[in-house]
């Protein structure tokens, strides 16, 4: 597999940062998350004066074979046929990548599909959707690592274009379930708190996916080390984005993590690497049932609650704009001494 090597940002830089907020012409902490956004991404960039550029969405998309089992209410074919949609520039993320000004990028991980050419889809496919993980492993040991190489690569290569704050989506019908067999491995919850309906189940179908995905856990015999966990249950397309998010960690690059399945994908990158957490910005809280509580497990505080479950990396592009602001606090904002104002608290 791919090692990285991944630091947390040297705090020597920490004081400098809170003496340039604290010294803004604004009363000591009154503009709240702006100023712990500030200091985040100063301590990110080691410098007082940040920048945003080129800012990125990477959406891998990929299928499962868990969907066999009626665990989503949706038919497998909507992956390709959304993957599609995003390229002509249908979809959600779509609108809000053109707002925020985000290049899209969206990357076949695994979808059971072919794409022509000139659709212009980042072809990282290393297998036409998973394994069905009720009755075997999800994906083989190989394919998993050739997933975390493949998100690495993408990230890479936008790095390498002058991208330094990237976001993350995902499409693939039945990742939910993915992400709440993993949720369950990963924090010790009862597998009850980590599945909800997903793409919009109703109650009798979410008690079928429950089913299901006890049976799953109960047939698993791994060693429930992370990277076991993330090859019996996880999706290609997950695993890539976990790939994603450490080389963007090893890189400095601000990392916008958007809802459920992406935060699951957070927490399994932030267990092979602790250091990888450091570089991570919680957008939203997914409408999701257990996101609250991953998010509660990761100590994580997210910057919007507005009920969103769709991914894509919708949320992270909706909270963009706040991070926008405190980058523009930092290099906007005159100091009491250059303003000629005398501090008033």
């Amino acid at each position: 597999m791919k090692t990285f090597s991944i630091t947390r940002p040297d705090e020597a830089i920490r004081k400098r940062l809170l003496d340039k907020i604290d010294n803004l012409t604004k009363p000591k902490g009154s503009l709240g998350r702006l100023e712990e956004l500030a200091v985040q991404i100063g301590l990110i960039q080691q410098t007082d004066r940040p920048s945003l550029r080129r800012p990125h969405n990477i959406l891998f998309a990929a299928d499962h074979g868990i969907a066999k089992e009626g665990v989503s209410p949706s038919p497998q074919s909507v992956t390709r046929q959304q993957t599609e949609n995003f390229i002509r520039g249908g979809g959600g993320i779509n609108f809000l990548c053109r707002q925020h000004g985000f290049t899209l990028k969206v990357v076949d991980a695994g979808v059971d599909g072919d794409f022509p050419p000139e659709l212009g889809i980042v072809d990282k496919k290393v297998r036409r959707a998973t394994r069905n993980f009720l009755w075997e492993a999800a994906m083989t040991e190989e394919e998993r690592d050739a997933c975390i190489q493949g998100g690495a690569e993408v990230v890479k290569e936008v790095y390498d274009r002058g991208c330094n704050i990237v976001s993350f989506g995902e499409m693939g019908i039945g990742n939910t379930s993915a992400s709440s067999l993993w949720m369950s491995c990963f924090t010790g919850l009862r597998p009850e708190s980590c599945i909800g309906s997903g793409a919009g189940l109703d109650s009798h179908g979410l008690a079928h996916k429950r089913q299901v995905l006890k049976q799953a856990l109960e047939r698993y015999d791994g060693d429930a080390s992370t990277l076991d966990v993330m090859r019996y249950f996880g999706g290609l397309e997950m695993v890539m984005a976990v790939g994603a998010i450490l080389e963007a960690a090893e890189l400095r690059m601000i990392i916008l993590i958007d809802g459920f399945i992406l935060t699951n994908c957070l927490l399994a990158a932030v267990r092979l690497y602790p250091q990888a957490a450091a570089y991570a910005v919680f957008a939203h809280e997914s409408g999701e049932a257990g996101h609250q509580l991953l998010l509660k497990h990761l100590k994580a505080s997210p910057l919007l609650h507005l009920g969103l479950r769709l991914g894509e990396g919708t949320g992270s592009l909706c909270a963009f704009p706040i991070v926008d602001s405190a980058v523009r606090m930092m290099n906007e904002m005159e100091s009491f001494a250059r303003a000629e104002v005398t501090k008033y608290f």
